[in-house]
């Protein structure tokens, strides 16, 4: 039994064919939206890729643009067969084309479901690149003037002015590391001196952080230094008076920032991924009218159109069916093979000539 069945006349399958027709150039603009939201993702995370360790943080735009790209073409064949399908006579150097295409559109459409799908789960793997990118960044705030790591003091600064944020996981990260660079230490100062000889590592540390890490909304001077002592800043209480830092850290500030582009994505992917699937089945139901109007001979008249031709059961237990039956027509069968009394049968006296044969007795 079909599912989903429809009548059409002749009327509704012209006015189907022209809807569809008009909704495929408009599936091409939605997959030119697809491949430029994709497109914004892939540079939004290139502009921070210097905090951000090597990983599969591109996947998502990667498969976005992909996925636009293929749209564009495929919506852009489905119009011109919908165009034509208003036309019996033009439908039927179409007809052994629609299956296949109804197919990889079914496929595509579902490619698109995974890509919006990708955007909710890239969080962790976007979470754990930006952990490491960011600790190595700050580890090499102070080397100014090594090639190669020159340039990460500024994109730490922009980056932390930027996002009102202080550190990797916050403004404690600072403490942990040495990030002024020994060019610019006294070493004739006792104080300095006896620092670099309290750290095993021979690091200078200290309880602050870089100018960067200031609020300027702040109402008094930014406190940068001694920052966890009390008595070195008149009126300042570190546990109960608001800090004036930034103290959230820049991987949770960075990460709120994709998580929020990603999820405004991915709602974006599954309203196409919606529409893509309300075209392919109004594609199917003119592809089955046609076809039946065509066996029925009669092009003026009405036509059923289905969704499945069988029940939802069947029609997995067909796909089943081809699925296990593919290649067996090609493969040798060597169980049935051990039982055939043909094989090792030895072709004697084939090449001879001199081979004698019984005389036939006369009657």
């Amino acid at each position: 039994m079909a599912v989903l069945k429809v009548k059409f006349t002749k009327t509704k399958r012209d006015k189907l064919a022209q809807i569809l027709w008009i909704l495929n150039w408009v599936s091409v603009v939605s997959g030119i939206i697809l491949f430029s939201l994709g497109l914004f993702l892939k540079i939004e995370i290139k502009k921070r890729n210097e905090v951000m360790a090597k990983g599969d943080v591109n996947s998502v735009p990667n498969m976005l643009i992909s996925v636009g790209v293929i749209a564009c073409i495929i919506n852009f064949l489905g119009g011109k067969i919908c165009y034509d399908c208003s036309d019996a006579n033009k439908f039927s150097r179409w007809k052994l084309v629609m299956l296949p295409y109804i197919v990889c559109t079914f496929c595509f459409t579902f490619c698109i479901l995974v890509g919006a799908l990708m955007c909710y789960t890239m969080r962790n793997e976007l979470e754990e690149s930006l952990y490491l990118g960011l600790r190595d960044a700050i580890k090499f705030y102070k080397d100014t003037d090594i090639p190669g790591r020159c340039f990460l003091k500024k994109t730490v600064d922009m980056l932390q002015i930027g996002f009102q944020c202080c550190g990797n996981n916050g403004f404690r990260d600072w403490f942990e590391i040495q990030w002024v660079s020994a060019r610019y230490l006294n070493m004739a100062s006792k104080e300095v001196l006896d620092r670099l000889k309290s750290n095993v590592d021979g690091k200078f540390l200290v309880d602050g952080v870089p100018f960067s890490c200031c609020n300027p909304s702040s109402p008094r001077p930014c406190i940068q230094y001694q920052l966890t002592n009390n008595s070195a800043h008149y009126n300042y209480d570190f546990l109960a008076e608001e800090l004036n830092i930034w103290v959230k850290g820049c991987r949770e500030a960075l990460l709120d920032y994709y998580t929020a582009i990603m999820r405004a994505i991915g709602i974006a992917a599954l309203l196409i991924w919606l529409f893509e699937l309300s075209v392919l089945i109004g594609v199917r139901y003119l592809q089955t009218a046609m076809k039946n109007v065509l066996l029925l001979g009669d092009l003026q008249g009405e036509s059923d159109g289905w969704l499945l031709e069988n029940s939802f059961v069947e029609t997995a237990k067909y796909n089943i069916n081809i699925i296990k039956n593919l290649g067996k027509a090609n493969q040798i069968s060597t169980v049935s093979g051990m039982n055939d009394p043909n094989i090792d049968v030895q072709n004697t006296n084939c090449g001879k000539t001199n081979v004698k044969t019984k005389s036939i007795p006369a009657a």
